[in-house]
């Protein structure tokens, strides 16, 4: 996040850039981050990064910057990672307070909620519900597709210092960038709503269409997330300044299990029936959202007024930033680092991509599904605060090396509840054990983000803390994105299924791609047969992932991650002069 000051803008808009901070004590700086307790929450799919941070102005700045190491580690996510990749801590205040929250105050966290609830608006859809909803309808492979859509927020690092530093200054510098981009997103998830029976009824025909829809719609809220992150720290006062991560957890999380959460409960016919509503549909919902979006941007433009603001000439260019990025990559054990980031998820992937699908495939509501994650959210806030103490001191890696064996067991345990899965309806002991089993497995990824992310602090260099935490989380929410696609394709590939058809005295078995889509059991009703699947590819992605997150974490992680975390803090640092 960039740390600003206030001064008389030009009249035209201008290229800014990033300022040197100060120098500051690193080991005091080190200890102070780790004392923070962070709470947070796995939204296994999705790890939200935080953006770069784009200027340091004055000892007060040097201040403010500190916090944002802190406020980096805000978000996770999906898997939730997308995400959501996925937590959310929460950090404690950093000034002893005197007083109470100021009026203005109270009102910049009010507004700062709104805007991040819009943009979990779009990655509850994107990263939660739709799929759930596709997967009747589609293939895995086909699901691999939409899974592209989890991209760019993982990206946003590659274009957040052109949004910190391009910007009309009659607008304001994050107004320039906020009220279109809402007015896009605003405008999609209208084009969605009035086109969703299209879109939904036969998503096999739209799918490419869907994936551009919404990987785009996740685009431009991660830009509206770089430009908010960077309002936040001009919007409230610098003594509560460490408030802004308490306003991303509340409105993010907010607008996600809205349209995660909330909306599979609502939209899905059984629950309707059971308690007598009307069920809501895609295209009501996103309507409703999208007035809203259209009704905050409008007072946004004629009641919310933007600091004037410029950048002076000595501070970092963006060409700069991005040779910063550069040379920071360029360190060997950074290197290192980063091939363990990339990979280190891989073990996990089946699970936290393919699994809740199987259940749903299987018989479990949607609605279920949406209880148990609800269920689960509290137990990773209090997981998240026990992560964080167990991350403090010189070993933060401690813990996340502890937490690799659980997650994979439970992987292990989650292919086998899939396998032994019962016939519906379910009993109340089956459900009891998987809520248990979902607040575990989820309590051991809350462990290993908290500890990451402070692994991350406590190697950043202060001098350009934001840019080094944002590079450092981006590989981190790859490790999570990349792999998505090429499990949910090997799901199909490795799935053998035919359509049976039978005559009154023969039984002729024709080979069929797949039997888990609609579309897959049209085509063989269409020849009066029977789609049976054979094998499935569920069983064997997910011993492959397993297998090699086990031979990757004992041959590399282990061995990397202890050498690592024995370096010196100073290893780390680049000399950005």
């Amino acid at each position: 996040m960039s740390t600003l000051r206030s001064q008389d803008s030009p009249a035209k808009p201008h290229l800014p850039s990033l300022r040197h901070r100060p120098n500051i004590n690193v080991e005091d700086s080190d200890m102070h981050s780790h004392r923070k307790n962070p709470i947070a929450s796995s939204l296994d799919s999705i790890h939200i990064s935080p953006r770069t941070s784009m200027a340091r102005h004055s000892r007060r700045a040097s201040d403010a910057a500190e916090l944002d190491d802190d406020i980096q580690l805000a978000l996770l996510s999906q898997q939730q990672d997308e995400v959501h990749d996925n937590g959310v801590p929460v950090h404690e205040a950093v000034y002893k307070k005197t007083k109470s929250l100021s009026v203005r105050d109270r009102k910049a966290m009010t507004l700062l909620i709104i805007l991040y609830l819009i943009q979990g608006v779009p990655l509850g859809l994107a990263l939660g519900s739709v799929p759930f909803i596709l997967r009747e309808h589609l293939s895995y492979s086909q699901l691999g597709v939409f899974a592209l859509s989890n991209y760019p927020y993982s990206l946003k690092l590659l274009w957040s210092p052109i949004v910190d530093s391009t910007f009309f200054a009659s607008v304001g510098r994050r107004k320039s960038w906020i009220i279109p981009m809402q007015l896009i997103i605003g405008s999609m998830m209208l084009y969605i709503s009035r086109n969703a029976e299209r879109l939904f009824e036969h998503p096999a025909d739209n799918v490419h269409e869907l994936t551009f829809v919404f990987t785009s719609l996740v685009f431009f809220s991660a830009t509206q997330d770089i430009a908010v992150d960077g309002w936040a720290l001009t919007l409230l006062s610098q003594e509560n300044l460490s408030y802004a991560s308490t306003c991303q957890t509340i409105g993010l999380n907010t607008g996600f299990f809205a349209s995660f959460t909330v909306f599979l409960a609502l939209n899905s016919d059984a629950f309707a029936r059971k308690w007598g509503i009307p069920p809501l549909t895609m295209s009501t919902y996103l309507q409703f959202c999208s007035f809203l979006c259209f009704g905050v941007t409008v007072w946004l433009i004629v009641f919310e007024k933007e600091g004037s603001e410029s950048l002076d000439e000595s501070e970092m260019t963006v060409s700069t930033v991005y040779k910063t990025i550069w040379d920071i990559c360029r360190l060997k054990h950074v290197q290192a680092l980063i091939i363990m980031h990339c990979f280190a998820k891989i073990g996990f992937q089946a699970n936290e991509s393919v699994t809740s699908l199987k259940m749903i495939e299987k018989g479990l509501g949607r609605e279920d599904l949406a209880i148990v994650v609800l269920i689960d959210f509290p137990f990773q806030i209090l997981g998240g605060w026990l992560a964080a103490k167990w991350s403090s001191g010189n070993k933060p890696l401690r813990p996340w090396i502890w937490a690799f064996w659980p997650r994979l067991v439970f992987a292990l345990i989650s292919t086998l509840i899939v396998y032994w899965f019962p016939t519906p309806p379910l009993s109340y002991g089956f459900f009891t054990f998987l809520v248990i089993h979902t607040v575990l497995q989820g309590f051991a990824s809350t462990i290993q983000f908290v500890g990451i992310s402070a692994f991350h602090t406590r190697i950043s260099d202060p001098l350009i803390g934001g840019t080094y935490m944002t590079l450092l989380n981006t590989f981190t929410n790859l490790g999570g994105t990349w792999p998505k696609y090429f499990v949910l394709k090997g799901v199909d590939y490795f799935s053998e299924a035919y359509c049976r058809v039978k005559d009154a005295d023969t039984e002729l078995l024709v080979k069929a791609a797949e039997c888990v889509s609609d579309r897959g059991k049209e085509l063989c009703a269409d020849i009066n047969g029977e789609c049976v699947t054979e094998r499935d590819g569920y069983y064997y992605t997910s011993a492959i992932c397993v297998a090699f997150g086990v031979v990757f974490f004992v041959g590399y992680i282990l061995p990397t991650a202890r050498r690592l975390q024995a370096l010196p803090v100073h290893r780390w640092r680049i000399n950005v002069e």
